[in-house]
């Protein structure tokens, strides 16, 4: 699996999951994970306020407001991605939430 591939123009990002905060809040696991993601679009020569997508997979829907605090803060001065946000249970118990973004390149 790439962690990230570049075609067209474009950056996808595989979906990121916590790795130091694994059993966190919800908060604590989406702010690690936005800032990989920063990291890795950085690395594709690109940035959040290129993102045009994003998906987001949380294990209970319930924290669905409190991780819409910690994205809002995250992209406020990038714009608007077309955004889905669903309740799946992810692959490892102790993930709260999964993220996965396109960019412009």
């Amino acid at each position: 699996m790439s962690l990230a591939v570049e075609t067209s123009g474009f950056v996808f990002l595989a979906g990121l999951t916590a790795v130091a905060t694994r059993g966190a809040s919800v908060t604590e696991q989406a702010k690690e994970i936005l800032e990989r993601i920063d990291h890795h679009l950085a690395e594709a020569g690109t940035s959040k306020k290129n993102v045009v997508s994003a998906q987001v997979w949380l294990t209970d829907i319930a924290t669905f407001d409190e991780f819409n605090l910690v994205w809002d803060a995250w992209i406020a001065d990038a714009g608007k991605p077309a955004r889905a946000c669903v309740e799946a249970r992810l692959a490892d118990p102790a993930l709260t939430v999964e993220i996965m973004v396109t960019a412009r390149r």
